[in-house]
């Protein structure tokens, strides 16, 4: 399992921007290059050959070899991907960034050396034991801080058996509700510094518009680092609708869609589910509020369209259940997993079993 930690770089910054300018140069010959050749009509470059053209400039540059190779690669990677003849230049406003060979780098207790510096970090975690892989780097913030992102191979963590399993329904007003009844609350970091942001960029304050952005991305960063821990510990299935956020975002709704952060929140879920042994699905969640979660049908009563989302709690004409609309939505999410893996989840029986068990005995 390959994973990445990153740690806060606290000695050394200087030098590190001034290799972060060096990289831009050898970043900026590959595009030079690149550009030669699609005027003379010529094979584009690989990263083969980008490293041949600048083999040797090591010393003349003060960079590392690997980091030297590294950024050929990375070039002839990214220019390969986004299918491009070449791509854009980097100057003063790009962030800083500067590769690693992963067996270039070595553990010094709580620092790190490389290319004869060593470099301390706050040490926020520890580092398992593992081999360290290409792709590791030193990468600047937006405040100019540097960041040592090392990417590690650990060995993967052997499932768990399931024994509780949770659904969960994202949305605006409440940022989840689990099929437990837990309803966890919208934060909305940017609405709480929206105002204060907004007279910063209209004083054209810059750093301090710069630093209220990276306060915002820090807090919502921080609460779904927390929550996901707490749910991937918890739970030993883990079903998430799959809404779209990315179509939202281009709605009315988008500034709040933006700052809930779905999106992120799934990603980090899906990777530590992982890390944890837990079993993660992005399940399909159309009809799962309208859906009865007792009886399974769509019953006549059932909130509808734009004007049914005022309804936050209804009652089902089939079999007469009472339903939280959010809480309902998070029940059929759960129970639309692979089948073989909902069977013996606890939460199942004790959330929507139990209900409808409840519900059929007042009938009768």
């Amino acid at each position: 399992m390959i994973v990445a930690y990153r740690y806060r770089v606290k000695s050394l910054s200087g030098l590190l921007n001034k290799w972060g300018r060096k990289v831009n140069f050898v970043w900026n010959y590959c595009n030079d290059r690149q550009r030669d050749a699609l005027r003379f009509d010529r094979p584009w470059l690989s990263g083969f050959e980008l490293n041949n053209l600048t083999a040797g400039s090591s010393k003349e540059l003060g960079l590392h070899a690997g980091t030297i190779n590294a950024v050929c690669e990375k070039y002839a990677k990214s220019r390969r991907q986004i299918n491009r003849p070449y791509l854009r230049y980097r100057g003063r406003k790009s962030l800083g960034w500067v590769p690693v060979k992963g067996r270039y780098l070595r553990r010094n207790g709580c620092s790190f050396d490389f290319n004869g510096n060593t470099f301390r970090v706050f040490h926020s975690r520890q580092l398992p034991d593992g081999k360290i892989l290409d792709g590791t780097c030193f990468a600047q913030d937006s405040s100019g801080n540097w960041y040592l992102n090392i990417i590690i191979e650990v060995a993967a963590a052997q499932p768990r058996d399931i024994q509780s399993g949770v659904g969960i329904d994202l949305g605006l007003k409440d940022f989840a509700t689990l099929s437990t009844g837990e309803k966890i609350d919208n934060p909305r970091h940017f609405r709480q510094l929206e105002e204060k942001l907004g007279k910063a960029q209209r004083a054209r304050r810059k750093r301090q518009a710069r630093n209220i952005h990276a306060k915002i991305a820090a807090q919502r960063s921080d609460f779904i680092h927390k929550l996901t821990n707490r749910i991937v510990r918890q739970f030993d299935y883990i079903a998430v609708g799959n809404v779209n956020a990315a179509g939202l975002a281009k709605t009315s709704m988008a500034k709040s869609v933006l700052d809930a952060s779905w999106s992120s929140f799934r990603n980090k879920l899906a990777y530590k589910a992982i890390k944890h042994g837990a079993w993660f699905e992005e399940v399909n969640e159309a009809f799962t509020t309208q859906t009865c979660s007792c009886c399974g049908s769509l019953p006549d009563t059932r909130p509808r369209g734009i004007a049914g989302l005022r309804i936050r709690e209804w009652v089902c004409s089939d079999c007469g259940a009472i339903h939280d609309r959010d809480v309902n939505a998070a029940l059929n999410i759960l129970r639309r997993g692979h089948a073989t893996l909902a069977e013996g989840i606890t939460g199942l029986l004790s959330s929507g079993d139990a209900k409808a068990e409840q519900v059929q005995g007042l009938n009768e």
